[in-house]
Formats: C-alpha cells, sequence, structure tokens
C-alpha cells in the first residue's frame, strides 16, 4: 500500500508531463490530482493501521560499492504516516484548487498549455517528499531531499517571463545548497564512524557516538555533536531557520497553490522531520540540541518581528510559517519531538488553509497582493472570510487553558503552539528558558499581524481601485472545496489527536518512532508547569488581538503616525533586518568583484589579449604560406608527395624500423 502512495504521484507527474498531448489538458490535471486523492485515502489508511514496530518493505539494492550500501526501502512507522498523512492531503488539496485558480491564469497567453506542465512539478514535488519521508537510509532521504530542492526551483520559478520569479528560483536553489552540504558532510561522517546509513544501525550505535571524538580543525569533538550540528545545518536551510532563511519570503513569486504546498505541509517542515528522525542521536548531543533551541527561539522571534510591517499578503503568511518553523525547532531542542511534530501536524491544516484563503483572496482582486488596497471584502467574499477567520484563530491560538486538567479544548494552533512553549520552560535549561520568553513575544505578535491582516482585508472602507472592488467575488466551487476541509482540520486535529501525539498515550502512539533518554522527562513535566505559564500564551494572542483592533479599526490612522515618530524601527523591519543587504555585501559584492576580476585578467588579457594576439601575429604569416603550398599545378603536388615518401622511408631506415 505504501508502495502505491510512493510511486503514484510519480506516474502522475510523467502522465501530465509527457502524455498531455495525447491526453489533453483536463485529462493531465484529472489524472494527477485523482492519484493524488488515492494517495491521501490511503496515507490515512495507513495512518490508522500504523505496526508497532518500524516495518522496511526492500524495493531493490540502489547502491553497493565496497562496505557502502543502499537500499531503496520504504520505512513504515508513525513519524512515516503522520508524514505521509500531511504531505498527501496537503497536496491533493492543493491540486484540487489548483484547477481552478489556475484556470484563466493572467500570466499566461491565450493557448499557451501551461497547466499540464504546472500538474506535473506539483505531482513531482510531491513524489519528491514521498521519498525523503518514507526512507530507511540517509542516501534515499538525501535524494529525496534533492528531489524536493529540484521541484522547488522549478515550482517557484514557474512564471519564467517574470525576472523576480527567476531570482527568487534560483535564491532558493543557491542558499539550500549550502545547507545541503552540511547535510552531506553530516552524512559522510556517520558512515565513516558508524560503517553505514541504514537508521537502525545508526540508531543503535548513538550511545557509542558520544564516546567518540572525530578530530575537526585540531580539535577533538563529539562525533555525536559535530554530526547533529552538521544535520541540524541542513535542516536550517530546508527549513528556512534564521540565517539561511532569506530565500523564504521571496519564494512568493510562485503562484500561491505552490506556496500553500511548500511553505504549508511540505518541503519547510522536511528539516523538522530529520531532528525528529534522527532523535536516538539527539539524545546523545546536548550541545547540539541547545543550539537547535536558540536558533528556533531566535527565528520564531525575528519572523514575527518582520511580519508585523509586511503589506503582502503573502509575505505575511510566509513569515508566519517561518516563525513557526522556530516553534517546532525549539520543541526538538529541547527533546520533546512529540510535540514538535504535533505542531508540524497542525500547522500543516492552517497554514494550507490560510495561503489558500490568499489565494481566494487575491483572486478576487484580479491578483492585487497589497493588503493596503484591501478592505470591506468581507461581504464580497464571505466562505473565505470565515475560513480565513478560522485559519487565523489556529495559528494565534484561540482556546480555553484547560490542558492542564487533560482537556484539551481550543483550536489546533492553541493546542500544539502551548504545549511548545510550556516544554521549552520545563526543560529548566538556559537555552530552553530563553527560548521560553522569544516564544511568548512571538506569540503576541503573531495575533498582531494575523489579526491585522484580517481587518486590513475584510473590514473597514475598501482602499483600492473602485472597479475592482465592485467586480470582486467569491472563487469557484473547486477552490471553495479544500478551504472547508481544511478548515475542520483548523479546527479540530488539535483536540482530536492531542492524547496521542503529546498525552499520556504518547508511548504506544510513536512507538519506536521517536526515542527519548532516560533522562528525559521534559514532556512529563511540561504538563505541570505552573498556571501562570500556561496563561501566558493566551494572554498574549489577547494582546495582540486587542493591540490590532485599536490600530487598524478604532484608530485606522495610528499606525502611520507611529512607523512617522519611529521611521528606524520601521525601516530595520520592513526591510527584513537588512539580512538580504548584509549578504549582498559580504558575499554577492565579493563574487561579483572576483568574476569582473576573472574576466578582465583571464579571459581579456590572457585570452584575447595574450593567446588570440598571439594567433593575430602568426597566422596571417602561416596563411601565406599555406597559400603558396597550393599553386594548383600538378607537378608541385607530385613533388611534395614524392618528398614526403623520401622522409618517411629515411626515418624508418635511420630509427630500425625497417628489416
Amino acid at each position: 500500500m505504501v508502495e502505491i502512495i510512493l510511486f503514484a504521484p510519480l506516474l502522475g507527474a510523467l502522465i501530465a508531463g509527457f502524455g498531455w498531448r495525447i491526453t489533453g489538458e483536463k485529462v493531465a490535471m484529472y489524472v494527477t490530482t485523482g492519484l493524488l486523492f488515492l494517495c491521501a485515502l490511503l496515507s490515512w489508511i495507513a495512518f490508522f493501521t500504523t505496526p508497532e514496530h518500524a516495518e522496511a518493505h526492500t524495493i531493490f539494492r540502489w547502491i553497493e560499492t565496497g562496505s557502502f550500501s543502499a537500499d531503496w526501502a520504504v520505512r513504515v512507522d508513525r513519524l512515516t504516516t503522520v508524514m505521509l498523512v500531511v504531505v498527501t492531503t496537503v497536496s491533493a488539496l492543493v491540486h484540487l484548487y489548483s484547477m481552478g485558480y489556475m484556470d484563466h491564469d493572467p500570466q499566461w497567453k491565450e493557448g499557451e498549455s501551461y497547466k499540464p506542465r504546472f500538474f506535473a512539478y506539483l505531482s513531482f514535488f510531491t513524489f519528491a517528499m514521498l521519498m525523503l519521508v518514507t526512507a530507511d537510509n540517509l542516501a534515499q532521504m538525501f535524494f529525496g531531499w534533492e528531489g524536493v530542492g529540484v521541484a522547488s526551483y522549478l515550482l517557484i520559478g514557474f512564471y519564467y517571463r517574470k525576472p523576480s520569479a527567476g531570482a527568487a528560483a534560483m535564491k532558493a536553489f543557491i542558499i539550500n545548497r549550502v545547507g545541503d552540504f552540511g547535510f552531506l558532510l553530516g552524512m559522510l561522517a556517520l558512515f565513516f564512524v558508524t560503517d553505514s546509513i541504514q537508521f537502525d544501525v545508526i540508531f543503535d550505535q548513538a550511545p557509542e557516538l558520544a564516546q567518540q571524538s572525530i578530530t575537526f580543525l585540531s580539535w577533538d569533538v563529539s562525533a555525536a555533536e559535530i554530526i547533529g550540528f552538521l544535520l541540524f545545518i541542513g535542516a536550517m536551510g530546508k527549513s528556512a531557520q534564521l540565517l539561511l532563511h532569506t530565500w523564504l519570503p521571496d519564494a512568493m513569486e510562485g503562484p500561491t497553490p505552490v506556496s500553500a504546498l511548500i511553505h504549508a505541509a511540505t518541503m519547510v517542515t522536511a528539516g523538522v522531520f530529520l531532528v525528529c528522525r534522527m532523535s536516538p542521536l539527539y539524545e546523545f548531543a546536548p550541545i547540539a540540541t541547545g543550539f537547535i533551541t536558540v536558533i528556533g527561539g531566535l527565528t520564531a522571534f525575528f519572523a514575527a518581528t518582520v511580519g508585523l510591517v509586511q503589506n503582502d499578503i503573502k509575505r505575511v503568511i510566509a513569515y508566519s510559517t517561518c516563525s513557526q518553523l522556530g516553534y517546532m525547532f525549539a520543541a526538538a531542542g529541547v527533546g520533546v519531538y512529540q510535540a514538535a511534530m504535533f505542531h508540524l501536524f497542525t500547522h500543516a491544516f492552517f497554514k494550507a488553509l490560510l495561503f489558500l484563503c490568499a489565494g481566494s483572496v487575491i483572486h478576487a482582486m484580479h491578483h492585487e497582493q497589497d493588503m493596503r488596497a484591501y478592505g470591506g471584502l468581507r461581504k464580497k467574499i464571505p466562505v473565505t472570510f470565515w475560513c480565513m477567520i478560522l485559519g487565523t484563530l489556529a495559528i494565534t491560538g484561540v482556546g480555553i487553558p484547560l490542558i492542564s486538567f487533560g482537556v484539551p479544548f481550543g483550536f489546533a494552533g492553541f493546542v500544539s503552539k502551548d504545549a511548545i512553549i510550556e516544554s521549552t520552560f520545563a526543560a529548566h535549561s538556559a537555552t530552553g528558558e530563553f527560548a521560553f520568553v522569544l516564544l511568548v513575544i512571538a506569540a503576541l505578535f503573531t495575533s498582531f499581524y494575523s489579526w491585522r491582516l484580517i481587518f486590513m482585508t475584510f473590514f473597514g472602507k475598501p482602499r483600492g481601485d473602485h472597479h475592482t472592488f465592485e467586480h470582486a467575488h467569491e472563487s469557484p466551487k473547486v477552490m471553495l472545496v479544500p478551504l472547508l476541509v481544511l478548515s475542520v482540520g483548523a479546527v479540530l486535529a488539535g483536540m482530536i489527536w492531542y492524547g496521542g501525539f503529546i498525552g499520556h498515550h504518547w508511548e504506544e502512539f510513536w512507538g519506536e518512532a521517536i526515542f527519548q533518554g532516560a533522562e528525559n522527562e521534559v514532556l512529563h513535566h511540561s504538563h505541570d508547569v505552573p498556571v501562570w505559564v500556561k496563561l501566558m500564551p493566551f494572554l498574549a494572542m489577547l494582546i495582540g488581538l486587542v493591540t490590532a483592533w485599536a490600530f487598524y479599526i478604532r484608530t485606522p490612522e495610528l499606525p502611520g503616525k507611529l512607523a512617522k515618530a519611529h521611521p528606524a524601527i520601521y525601516q530595520f523591519l520592513l526591510n527584513k533586518w537588512y539580512f538580504d543587504e548584509l549578504y549582498a555585501y559580504i558575499f554577492v559584492r565579493p563574487f561579483r568583484w572576483l568574476g569582473r576580476f576573472l574576466w578582465n585578467a583571464g579571459d581579456r588579457s590572457t585570452i584575447d589579449g595574450g593567446i588570440n594576439g598571439f594567433a593575430m601575429i602568426f597566422l596571417p604569416m602561416l596563411s601565406r604560406l599555406a597559400g603558396r603550398a597550393q599553386s594548383g599545378y600538378v607537378f608541385h603536388y607530385a613533388f611534395a608527395m614524392i618528398v614526403g615518401l623520401i622522409l618517411i622511408i629515411t626515418w624508418f631506415a635511420v630509427s630500425g624500423g625497417a628489416h
């Protein structure tokens, strides 16, 4: 069954990509979408029938050389089935949504067949992601990891006529290669110390890795620590953590369904999945996990601050994704991998919902993305409005803090996000306390910018083009059905699966998929944190909501006055802490200077000026001699042949070649 889930999207991609001229555009779209819904159905069946112990189904021997061997095998355990549900469900709904969204895309001329290519890319991306999450060894995971990178490049740069889309695709591809190099080094280091890249072999030797050391730059470093750090570098790139995050907001250049697929449930969560999959290793690498906790907290805080002032509706949600990924890594860093995966699971529903709702708004406003041109849309697109309200209630963490009594009651984000915040406090470590403070502040900012988006888009008077507003209309049913389905997940997912993911039944739910050391009792202690800790996220949400209401409903001129009063802070946040400018100064400019230097000194001076100059001097002389030799007289050619024959006979006679 899992093999069908894995290969059905690949089959759909091949049919849509290469066979659409035979089948037609609509058949290509229906086939890819239908196969993804089949995968989603089978994934839910696999989720509810997950075996107690991990199972691996070998498809064939992939690589074998010396002591290195890697099978293409499908690993089935709780981690795998959770990711199967997330990936296939969101991908299926995105495929369905795209049938309406891409129907009259203004980026393309009449008669151009872009739809089959788009659906082929979506299905190929899904196949690569499924390769990643079903991997039984690091080589197979790396193959899926790189496949996801290639597919994301194609999807982000789908509007290839736009220079900004091409630049965004290149940026995502290059920055991810930086992280992938860390992943590759970590994988090679694991093979060096364990002589294997099979998960079971690595996990069995994980305690010994803590006792081994690797010499790195003349330092003897714990093997578990350095490997854990290198693998996390790969996770940082793929999951857009601070320092390797700059590709994520620019990826909004792709079509909105791409944003929902990449930034909600699939590509960006690959790093979180990697850390949780390698939990047996990270349990013996406290320094690496401390680093993960700090980076997670900083990312959540940084992205939340930038989201406060963004005006592009998709960029606001993109920075929200970056921030929520920080929450997941903070949870994994303190050893509560269950909470990280729980938030990954719930986040998939409400973030995909928010992106697809944003696409519905953009569709209604004739592809206008600036929220300053919106206003008063709640009566024009009521279904989209209420679905987006549900998504916002989920991401901001609206609920009643009764989890301490074993009664979780609230939207999906409330249940999972609060569990992470409580876990960082319960870790009772310096890095955990640092992350706790940043995550609470990030929760306040998340509430503010999320409700800011709602108020600017759906409330107040129309601020943009009057004609566009008057002709705004609700999206077709093919786009609304995915919104309604995801709304159910955004409301109920947290309450339904709280007990299994992070409740008292987590051990039987997760089985062997997640490992916790004997001394790791953070999840247990998180249920007993003080009441004020449990109330902090709720209060942060409330403060953010009230502040957004005061700024954009009660006194709408206040944000402009505040921005003028503090221009330095406003520009600092609007320009995303100037990370792009800093990287341009440190990396881009020096490499451009090096390129110009090599062009001038190497190409123009050495090749054009030297070699070509040498040729310009001697070529005329040689051409004159060659021209004289080609006289056209037969006796000249006969004489040359005789001279050549004499030289050959003489050579053989002198060298002893003739006997």
